[in-house]
């Protein structure tokens, strides 16, 4: 690995882990960068998601408070998590490099897609739990779970955007609470990644030299997003992101 590849990855992980602590999003460095390094899609699928996992339950620990306080709460959020999580990295790992290679450039449309219409997506799920109450009505938290169930499913195979979808099911299961909210998120997803992350390495498909490298990066740009986040408002990120991610898809419907 010659030393301008080592560059990119760390510059990929930092890139993520920053605007992970921020808005999310950061698949879309890791996945490309790693595609770049020269490795076959699906593995770079899988070493992208081992990679970011420490700067992800670096933010679950974060938030350890609110999630020993509402564990009973989260349970079935996170049963649900684990098997659409199962389910979804099942399917990745069964999945061929061409068949991936064709999906990479729609999965990459809807990601962007997603963060482009995120604020009016939340928007709608927190108006549907408001018009629930403080409490959801078992017909609401059900339909949350089946939506948070298919996230997951999704989280597990591929994952960019899965953060801004899982807020809008979070918001239908538990309403408008912020912090809430966002310390579900987190337990969800670090669930939805372990479960994933598990999967991908007894089916041999992590690549472990870049993992590293993007990894200590990433955990890097996690603690320095967190600072950075004060400084820069969230929606600047966001449409970073989204530049970025229509970018990418762009030149993977044109390659």
């Amino acid at each position: 690995m010659d030393l301008s590849t080592v560059a990119l990855l760390a510059a990929s992980g930092l890139g993520a882990g920053l605007v992970n602590a921020i808005a999310g999003g950061g698949t879309f460095f890791t996945f490309s960068a790693l595609i770049a390094a020269g490795l076959p899609p699906v593995t770079a699928n899988a070493t992208s998601a081992v990679a970011v996992t420490p700067a992800n339950l670096a933010s679950a620990w974060a938030y350890r408070r609110e999630l020993a306080e509402n564990m009973r709460r989260f349970a079935a959020l996170g049963a649900v998590s684990l098997a659409g999580g199962i389910i979804g990295a099942y399917i990745l790992t069964v999945t061929d490099n061409a068949a991936f290679r064709q999906l990479v450039p729609w999965l990459l449309l809807f990601a962007t897609l997603l963060f482009a219409m995120s604020p009016r997506i939340v928007a709608l799920a927190r108006a549907i739990g408001r018009a629930e109450g403080k409490h959801p009505s078992r017909r609401a938290f059900a339909g949350g779970l089946a939506f948070q169930f298919l996230v997951s499913v999704y989280g597990g195979f591929f994952g960019a955007g899965m953060g801004i979808v899982m807020l809008a099911a979070l918001a239908i299961t538990e309403g408008d609470d912020f912090h809430l909210i966002n310390s579900a998120k987190h337990l969800c997803s670090t669930l939805i990644q372990l479960v994933a992350v598990a999967l991908f390495i007894a089916a041999g498909l992590v690549s472990w030299k870049e993992t590293f490298i993007v990894g200590a990066a990433s955990v890097v740009g996690g603690y320095a997003g967190v600072a950075f986040g004060r400084k820069l408002p969230a929606p600047v990120i966001r449409w970073l992101v989204i530049a970025v991610g229509a970018i990418l898809t762009v030149y993977f419907f044109t390659r």
